[in-house]
């Protein structure tokens, strides 16, 4: 043990002129430019991840393992605000892992320690290197998750427009690929809107729609009675025969629906109906 308590010691003391070899050994491994501030990110990040495994000899490897993990998710949230970037920074890795070996080892070899105690370190090494990928692929894999669901709901946002055509009257055109998803945030954010902008008939136009399944069919029942309870006529319009069919397999009564060719029947009857 006094053996790695020394080369804990001194790895953490000779941190940053360690990295500096370690650094410009792994330049020799990376095929795109680097700026002088990526430099200097890479070479405080490796200093400071130098150190904590350092300190983490001496322990065991679930208590190494927590101060990594924390620093490991910084790390992959700071990367991955770029894909690009992010994949060409984990390219060279496998090299990387040989090339800090090589310079612990070294260490290791010059302070005299034993064959048996710089297998111990060099597992050390090598675990906490695989936690910290990990560690960085989940961070990164969640940062992108929530971004492709900030984008799908832009995208919800915009399929799904409430347009005022008349006073208390509004139409909501459907367009492209009518999901779960997509009905959903209709249900949750589109319709609670209708009753603060004094609505009296919303015309719901299905001749952008392609296709819906039963699910969804079904859905746009439960949308149906909603809107009637808070006192809104529905109305919906440009039906295409397969959706009209999606509606009969899934066993919903549209007899008591509004339904009409086209937007400009349905406020023709909305207007016999004022």
């Amino acid at each position: 043990m006094d053996q790695i308590v020394r080369v804990s010691d001194y790895l953490q003391e000779n941190a940053e002129s360690l990295v500096d070899k370690i650094v410009e050994d792994a330049l020799k491994n990376v095929t795109f430019e680097i700026s002088p501030e990526q430099f200097e990110i890479a070479r405080q990040q490796n200093a400071e991840f130098l150190r904590m495994m350092a300190r983490s000899f001496p322990a065991t490897d679930e208590e190494a393992g927590d101060e990594l993990l924390k620093w490991a998710e910084q790390q992959g949230e700071s990367n991955s605000q770029n894909m690009e970037e992010f994949s060409k920074s984990i390219e060279p890795f496998a090299q990387n892992r040989l090339v800090y070996s090589k310079h612990i080892a070294q260490v290791a070899l010059d302070l005299e320690v034993g064959p048996v105690q710089i297998v111990r370190i060099m597992n050390r090494f090598n675990y906490l290197l695989d936690v910290a990928m990990v560690q960085s692929i989940k961070s990164f894999e969640k940062h992108q998750n929530e971004k492709l669901k900030e984008r799908q709901k832009l995208i919800n946002e915009l399929s799904a427009p409430i347009v005022p055509v008349q006073e208390g009257v509004a139409i909501l055109p459907l367009i492209g690929i009518v999901d779960y998803d997509r009905m959903t945030y209709i249900l949750n954010y589109v319709i609670p809107k209708i009753p603060k902008m004094e609505i009296d008939h919303l015309i719901i136009d299905f001749s952008g729609i392609l296709t819906i399944d039963t699910e969804i069919a079904q859905h746009i029942f439960t949308l149906h009675n909603v809107l009637q309870l808070l006192g809104i006529d529905l109305y919906f319009t440009g039906m295409r025969p397969n959706i009209t069919m999606a509606i009969v397999q899934g066993n919903i009564d549209f007899s008591d629906f509004h339904t009409f060719g086209s937007v400009l029947q349905a406020l023709a009857a909305i207007e016999k109906k004022k």
